[in-house]
């Protein structure tokens, strides 16, 4: 039988129709890399019969589904329905592959190419309606993405009007606004710690900031990642300094009432007190906000506090540190 498959001296098209066969025995055994092998060898031979290679392109799509392989899939059915394009299990492997690589419109326009050709097939029915159905949701969710990436980015501007420009555009240039949109992209918005925690909207729109809290007196931190912009600050540092005080604070004076909080303008060079009781969102109402995150690793930072003295440790309780603009 083998002598028989490949013999090298039978015409192409025998050769090719007993290496569809061979495949095809690969295939019950669910030996699909075998089986895929087998097609392969069957499509190198270029018989004449175009009826043989779509069997063999549709076969060896249907062996890398089972694989997995969908992309190699879609390309096998794509190409035997360019040979017949009125090839049933073509038509249902590309609209399946589609289906499964989430490709949805596509595979709505595979189901209706099929449609048009055989419009009682239930198989091509049932495939469209499926795709149909993904297509739509996808749509909605990406509609209601957008909406909430707007209204974030809408937010961000607003909130960061008054700070230096970055990138300047040249003329002509234009800036792709669902990149900006879709990872928050922009200096002002992104983290550069090394928690790598970023701004978030939460479904109420309601942002959620990276805060970084820091004790030049101790060259110690706190770090928050998750910081809603309608909380007062006074409410985390009754869970930081509770009942349990931090084992560096030696003297035990860290206690919540006893704390002096301060953010950082580096672009005047200046710290700005902030009351315990004020909400995140007023801090970054006041308009002073600066590229915070320019000022490199967090111990440079501890280190040039401490050493500059811009206010002594004996006044100083905590420096407050934004991370995430």
């Amino acid at each position: 039988m083998q002598a028989m498959i490949h013999d090298e001296d039978a015409p192409p098209e025998e050769q090719a129709a007993n290496l569809k066969d061979e495949g095809n025995e690969f295939f019950k055994e669910k030996n699909y890399k075998k089986a895929i092998l087998s097609y392969t060898a069957g499509l190198n031979k270029k018989c004449g019969d175009q009826n043989i290679n779509t069997v063999l392109l549709t076969n060896r799509a249907a062996a890398h589904f089972h694989l997995g392989n969908m992309r190699s899939a879609l390309n096998d059915a794509a190409a035997a329905k360019k040979i017949k394009p009125d090839h049933l299990k073509a038509l249902i492997r590309g609209a399946q592959s589609c289906i499964e690589l989430r490709s949805f419109a596509e595979g709505v326009q595979w189901c209706d190419e099929g449609l048009k050709i055989h419009p009682t097939d239930k198989k091509l029915q049932e495939l469209r309606a499926t795709a149909d159905k993904h297509k739509r949701a996808a749509e909605r969710d990406a509609r209601k993405a957008k909406i909430k990436e707007k209204s974030c980015m809408d937010r961000g501007i607003k909130l960061f009007h008054t700070s230096k420009p970055r990138h300047r555009e040249s003329d002509g240039e234009e800036e792709s606004s669902s990149a900006a949109l879709s990872q928050l992209s922009l200096d002002c918005l992104s983290s550069q710690e090394a928690t790598g925690a970023r701004v978030f909207l939460d479904e109420q729109h309601i942002l959620h900031w990276p805060v970084l809290f820091l004790y030049p007196e101790h060259q110690q931190t706190d770090f928050i990642s998750a910081f809603c912009e309608n909380d007062c600050f006074v409410n985390h540092l009754a869970v930081m300094f509770g009942e349990e005080l931090p084992p560096w604070d030696t003297d035990r004076k860290y206690h919540p009432q006893n704390l002096q909080l301060y953010f950082e303008d580096e672009v005047k060079d200046t710290l700005y007190q902030v009351k315990p009781e004020t909400l995140l969102l007023k801090v970054f109402r006041q308009g002073r906000i600066s590229q915070l995150h320019r000022s490199g690793n967090m111990r440079s930072a501890l280190n040039d506090a401490a050493a500059a003295k811009k206010i002594k440790p004996d006044h100083l309780k905590a420096l407050i540190r934004g991370v995430g603009y």
